[in-house]
């Protein structure tokens, strides 16, 4: 057997989590080539024959980074009634934004924040990927009105952009070193309004309101 070009000398998993630090803490205007190729270990010919351009190693860093980092958005769909899917997917978001050992934040978040005019396409890509799991959680919570779960009144659209602006919030504000037990608080106010969270007696700030982690049980971050 014939073997085509030289085989790679670095990890391309490796070398993309290295991307995802670069591309999640400067966002995708602030980091050069140089700054990829300095982090990943690579010349600039390697990024090119293996990830592609620049635009294409963040696309590709966002999706490793969807299916690693953001895990717990499939454990939160999961959950069997809305209310659980909401109060999973918001403090788990709370505990990857704060995570030890990575950027404060979130990398879909931080990543066009503050982009350049030509760089219109990645923000537009961001944006789409965000207006995606918004939807997943629509279906997820139109799915639950027609269980009985949540009021017919109820609109998924509505209760889905709630959660995903509240999680958007969580994230800028652990950019800004905002701790996660604050964000733990603010994740506890904004469930009193979600549709079977509140009870009249029960405190914004007290214990999990949760029927099944009533104990105390804290979820743990997202494995990477």
């Amino acid at each position: 057997m014939v073997q085509r070009g030289r085989p790679r000398e670095f990890d391309m998993d490796d070398a993309l989590d290295k991307a995802i630090d670069v591309f999640w803490r400067q966002g995708y205007t602030g980091t050069s080539l140089s700054d990829l190729t300095e982090a990943m270990g690579i010349s600039r010919p390697s990024l090119y024959n293996a990830f592609g351009t620049k635009e294409e190693t963040f696309k590709l860093a966002v999706e490793r980074y969807a299916r690693i980092d953001m895990a717990y958005v499939n454990t939160a769909l999961a959950e069997p009634t809305a209310y659980e899917t909401a109060r999973r997917y918001l403090r788990d978001n709370a505990d990857a934004v704060t995570t030890p050992g990575k950027p404060a934040g979130c990398l879909s978040i931080q990543g066009g924040l503050a982009a350049a005019p030509e760089d219109d396409r990645v923000v537009r890509y961001l944006a789409d990927r965000r207006a995606d799991g918004e939807a997943r959680f629509a279906e997820r919570f139109a799915r639950a009105i027609a269980d009985g779960d949540l009021p017919a009144s109820e609109d998924p659209a509505d209760l889905a952009k709630y959660v995903s602006t509240v999680s958007a919030g969580l994230a800028v504000q652990a950019a800004a070193g905002v701790s996660r037990e604050a964000l733990h608080r603010v994740v506890d106010r904004a469930l009193l309004v979600f549709p079977g969270g509140a009870s009249p007696t029960a405190s914004p700030h007290g214990a999990d309101r949760n029927p099944r982690t009533a104990g105390g049980e804290r979820t743990a971050p997202a494995a990477r």
